[in-house]
């Protein structure tokens, strides 16, 4: 069903202090004694949890783009830094163990993004499966955790302090670790299609 915001019944409770996503308010839906006019219900009454599922899929494959962004956030971060930060006279991109990690994140971040990108072009075809829709918000978003905490190292001290976005980056990768079905779920739904497909 949907609810409009003036309905009778419908109210929010305060603004939760969430770690990270901050830009965007969540809070509590209270719906007491609400009432639903019979054209704002979607598919078949007592239904609903058939009509929430079965956009789960294409939900997954939206959101995994958010942790591409905030891949790309890291990188945009990273790149000017390690050329402006000097440690023995040179820039620290000019070291190797600095260029591998930068290396490493470049790479994972455009793995990241052909494998949502291929997912994505799959809900336009209407081919996309359930183990390619939970495998890309999964592999973006643990990547996309694992990036901001390589900026963050990267930055070094600078890296933890808020005068820079590292700290935000990584507190906003989290959640999609969490949101549409944890990666414990994913896993296992993931494990589940895959071996129902070779029984």
């Amino acid at each position: 069903f949907l609810i409009e915001k003036g309905f009778k019944g419908f109210s929010t409770a305060q603004k939760l202090d969430k770690l990270g996503m901050r830009g965007s308010d969540t809070c509590e839906l209270v719906f007491e004694d609400c009432e639903v006019p019979e054209e704002n219900v979607l598919g078949e009454v007592g239904r609903g949890v058939n009509v929430l599922m079965s956009g789960l899929d294409y939900e997954r494959a939206v959101l995994a783009a958010g942790p591409v962004g905030i891949m790309q956030a890291c990188m945009d971060v990273v790149m000017p830094y390690v050329h402006e930060r000097k440690q023995f006279g040179q820039p620290i991109g000019t070291f190797q163990l600095m260029q591998g990690k930068l290396a490493d994140m470049y790479v994972t971040m455009n793995a990241v993004r052909a494998y949502v990108y291929a997912v994505a072009k799959a809900c336009d075809r209407g081919a996309t499966t359930r183990e390619d829709a939970a495998g890309a918000i999964l592999f973006a978003a643990e990547k996309a955790t694992w990036m901001a905490l390589e900026a963050i190292q990267t930055l070094g001290g600078n890296g933890y302090i808020n005068d820079y976005p590292t700290g935000r980056l990584l507190r906003d990768a989290k959640l999609y670790e969490i949101g549409a079905g944890t990666s414990e779920i994913r896993r296992m739904l993931i494990g589940r299609e895959l071996f129902d497909k070779t029984a």
